[in-house]
């Protein structure tokens, strides 16, 4: 009786080496037969078939996806029956990029069938200028969908990091007992320190601010639009869309390639935030810079985040100037090279070097870290060591 559990164990293994392996190994281990055999087709569509019309294998799943819309529509729906939608979102990426589907996307019956995430709505952003108008009510149904999405994820925690920040930014020197920040406190009064009695005299107490309804940070969000930077685009328009919806701060939002476009009026709606990005651009990031310089008029209470893989193509040293000048000034500058769940993008090193000899680190940043950065920024601690901190714990999170 013992026998019988070891067999199934082995089958399953075979059974798991026959779909990684593929047609090739059927002579092997055995044709995949059923829902297996349906799974083994929609994978061998993708990765056997090298592109549309590569029949020369003589394998029988090499026929690809081709450039058929029906047969394209009909593998998005397997796909979404047989894989959970974090697998599909990643076949659907792959079949973008392997097999030339770009142009499909403009069919608004191909929408219907698409798993909507976060890379699919950066390819549709970066089509915006050749989409035909059938097509652009279904795209807009997509990118909608993926915002409601997003928003769900980070406005809460945005909302709470943020405004935990503001209140304990905003000290008062004659707190209520209930509001006296004691870390602070012992901290401001170590010299009254009284080594017999093994105790602090506290004789200026700081506590945490009371809530105001006036607005208390500006925040510039400044967003490379080049075509490396699609999925920072889609996040940084969902988060400028939450922080300009709180009262306590001023959001502005500008967007750029060669050419600055300010998106801040646009904010009620981030779908037609995203509408109005033009993706696949060069890069211009002194001039975006110099234009998001004449929208800071309070430099202490303001926080410039710069979002970009820095690959200048206007004048390094006037950039490099320009955030030398903002720092001096009191400005709180964050340079982000992404705000996106991959991994290290690729950036200047260079550029990246510089701005961390002026103060001002350079790194990547998830969506979920952003709200704990905001925050960090508010309160003026130290951006160094939270970069520090957060590239620690992506590593931990990946070893």
């Amino acid at each position: 009786m013992s026998q019988e559990p070891v067999d199934d164990a082995k089958r399953e293994r075979l059974r798991r080496w026959r779909m990684v392996l593929g047609g090739p190994a059927d002579e092997a281990l055995g044709k995949a037969e059923g829902r297996d055999g349906a799974m083994d087709s929609a994978l061998a569509a993708l990765y056997d078939g090298g592109g549309a019309g590569d029949t020369e294998r003589g394998n029988r799943r090499s026929a690809g996806l081709g450039g058929s819309a029906p047969k394209v529509a009909r593998w998005l729906g397997d796909i979404r029956e047989y894989f959970p939608s974090t697998v599909v979102q990643v076949m659907q990426q792959d079949a973008i990029e392997r097999l030339d589907l770009t142009r499909l996307l403009l069919e608004p019956e191909m929408l219907g069938a698409v798993e909507p995430d976060v890379h699919l709505v950066g390819t549709l952003l970066s089509l915006n200028r050749v989409m035909p108008e059938k097509t652009k009510d279904a795209a807009r149904q997509v990118v909608r969908t993926v915002v409601e999405q997003l928003e769900k994820r980070i406005e809460q925690k945005t909302r709470s990091a943020v405004n935990g920040a503001l209140n304990r930014a905003a000290r008062i020197n004659r707190p209520r007992h209930a509001d006296i920040d004691w870390n602070r406190t012992i901290h401001a009064n170590l010299k009254h320190y009284q080594a017999e009695h093994r105790t602090v005299i506290p004789e200026r107490l700081i506590g945490y601010g009371r809530r105001s309804t006036a607005v208390q940070r500006d925040v510039v969000l400044c967003v490379d639009q080049s075509g490396s930077m699609a999925a920072s685009v889609v996040f940084s328009g969902v988060f400028a869309a939450v922080l300009a919806s709180m009262k306590s701060l001023r959001t502005s939002l500008v967007v750029f390639d060669t050419a600055v476009v300010d998106l801040t009026e646009q904010l009620e709606d981030p779908v037609e935030v995203l509408f109005g990005t033009q993706l696949g651009g060069g890069t211009d990031i002194n001039r975006a810079i110099a234009y998001s310089q004449q929208l800071i008029t309070r430099p202490r209470d303001s926080i410039f985040v710069l979002i970009s893989d820095l690959y200048e193509g206007g004048v390094r040293e006037q950039m490099l100037r320009r955030v030398a000048e903002m720092t001096a000034a009191g400005v709180q500058v964050v340079v982000l090279l992404a705000l996106s769940d991959e991994g290290a993008p690729a950036y200047d090193h260079e550029n990246a070097a510089a701005l961390a000899a002026l103060g001002v680190p350079a790194f990547a940043c998830t969506p979920d870290a952003f709200p704990d950065l905001m925050a960090a920024a508010i309160e003026r601690r130290d951006l160094k060591a939270f970069a520090e901190r957060f590239a620690d714990e992506r590593r931990a999170g990946g070893s």
